[in-house]
């Protein structure tokens, strides 16, 4: 599994060394600025630009994969379409070629002949990328090839990307919104059970350098499988477990006795939710963009939890992070079933974690891998147990009593 793990983070800082480039690289650049002026009469094709950059990496993604293991791009899944239309009515497939020339061909029909793009995004894909940790020397599980899919996210919180904010401050570590809130999202999943059990997290936008105004990446990941469970993140010697779990809000007490949980949700939460995490999270509720992002504040300890009762998350979003955690001692949980527990007071034998191969039943469209019951990401499960009782005590409480 090392080697499969090793193209996983491979692929990926490819896949951010595409997204920085149409951020940095003045032909790309210039496409992603032009789409924020609200009076230029061709947005459609703008529009359509941003989206090619998720697909284009998706493709990537798949086309190195299947090089290195033939057949597992056949079991690559995401949320994009390959066919687009270009301004003349022309239907293309957008696929990596055999060489870089023969993509920046195909790519400049997709791009209405604009050819200074076609030949900087090609470039970009067929880059030779190969990252390496030590860390994956350890890793020496078996898991058969047959019986693993991939959800892939390759450009979560789509809009931050797009906006560009490079100058936000974050708050107790967390990033509310900018470049930093996006991610690239890998993930492993067993066919047959539906758990995760590999991930990476890619952040392309995680550091600027003050001179020269050009971004470095930092990534993330982690296996979970058969009770073997090893990450990214340092480990202590001594405890065999993550030397960087410190959360800024775990088992704290406030002065009036109660815990203080770090929380991290988004503002398009239902608003009884948010009065419930506000009571029990007090000023360590915080608010970020991108669902792989706010997963990710979890995984580096600035939050304990992240919650979100709305089904507007996707298996895409979630797997990689998943595996993360579980490989760190937490997990992501179907929200509303964990509710109805806490609600029937009925102590948990197996618990809810998310499921990655079956679809919400009825459901169309991409909402058919929605996390349809909401989530709660964790790292502690002592610290899930707590924290659900006093969530779901405010949850029950009337209104006027907030």
């Amino acid at each position: 599994m090392s080697e499969i793990l090793q193209e996983l983070l491979s692929v990926s800082e490819k896949a951010a060394g595409i997204a920085r480039a149409c951020r940095q690289e003045e032909a790309l650049f210039q496409l992603l600025i032009e789409e924020k002026k609200e009076d230029e009469k061709n947005k459609k094709f703008l529009m359509d630009f941003k989206t090619l950059a998720d697909v284009l990496i998706q493709e990537v993604i798949k086309h190195d994969l299947g090089k290195k293991f033939p057949g597992l791009e056949k079991n690559v899944r995401g949320e994009e379409s390959n066919e687009f239309t270009n301004e003349l009515g022309e239907k293309i497939i957008v696929k990596v070629c055999p060489t870089e020339a023969e993509t920046a061909s195909l790519l400049q029909r997709v791009l209405d002949n604009n050819q200074a793009a076609a030949k900087t995004l090609a470039k970009a894909v067929h880059q030779e990328v190969s990252l390496t940790d030590e860390a994956l020397d350890a890793v020496s599980v078996c898991i058969p090839l047959e019986n693993i899919a991939i959800w892939v996210d390759p450009i979560d919180s789509t809009y931050q990307y797009i906006k560009g904010l490079d100058d936000v401050q974050p708050e107790k570590g967390i990033y509310p919104k900018g470049l930093q809130c996006v991610t690239v999202l890998i993930g492993v999943f067993l066919m047959d059970s539906g758990h995760s059990v590999m991930g990476v997290i890619n952040q392309p936008f995680a550091i600027r350098d003050p001179r020269t105004f050009r971004w470095k990446g930092q990534w993330y990941w982690g296996l979970s499988y058969m009770g073997n469970n090893i990450c990214s993140l340092k480990y202590s010697a001594s405890t065999g477990k993550p030397d960087n779990k410190v959360s800024h809000g775990s088992e704290q007490r406030t002065n009036s006795g109660k815990y203080s949980y770090a929380t991290v949700t988004s503002s398009a939460e239902a608003k009884h939710f948010l009065r419930a995490l506000s009571t029990v999270c007090g000023e360590n509720l915080h608010f970020a963009a991108g669902a792989g992002y706010k997963c990710l504040c979890v995984i580096q300890g600035f939050a304990d939890f992240y919650v979100f009762s709305e089904d507007t998350t996707f298996k895409w979003d979630s797997c990689a992070a998943h595996a993360i955690l579980k490989s760190l001692g937490g997990g992501m949980l179907d929200l509303s079933e964990c509710i109805k527990s806490t609600n029937q007071n009925v102590k948990l034998v197996a618990k809810p974690h998310l499921l990655y191969n079956s679809e919400v039943q009825g459901a169309k469209g991409a909402d058919r891998w929605a996390n349809k019951g909401g989530l709660v990401a964790y790292r502690s499960e002592q610290h899930l147990e707590v924290f659900m009782n006093l969530f779901m005590k405010e949850l029950s409480l009337p209104k006027e009593l907030h």
